[in-house]
């Protein structure tokens, strides 16, 4: 069994940063991709980034240039820094692990799942 806990979330105003970080935790597969979704109220839960074992990285367009998403093999830790963050970033955050070595940025090829930060961005 794989548990994921994020962390870092709050609020913020435009313009601001923030860092989130997601720690797995029981038998994990480090060869998985790992990936960060969110969902704002009323709207899909979708992919923001995500990263393969080979640290080759993929990004929403709508994050692009603003988040980068890391990883720490030996800390079981991923992240993903937030810069110029906007309001329409306002969701709750999900780390996920893939069901494989590669990333897809649909929630359907992730099978295990944090609990979610809250991201807030005021203007």
């Amino acid at each position: 069994q794989v548990q994921l806990v994020e962390s870092g979330g709050g609020s913020v105003q435009a313009g601001g940063s923030l860092r989130l970080s997601c720690e797995a935790s029981g038998y994990t597969t480090s060869a998985n991709c790992m990936g960060w979704f969110r969902q704002a109220p009323g709207k899909e839960r979708e992919g923001v980034a995500a990263v393969e074992y080979n640290r080759v990285t993929t990004y929403a367009d709508s994050v692009k240039g603003r988040f980068t998403i890391s990883k720490d093999n030996a800390k079981n830790t991923l992240y993903l820094q937030m810069s110029s963050l906007k309001p329409e970033d306002t969701a709750m955050y999900y780390c996920a692990r893939a069901r494989g070595i590669e990333c897809y940025l649909r929630s359907s090829w992730y099978d295990y799942w944090g609990q979610g930060t809250q991201v807030t961005v005021t203007s």
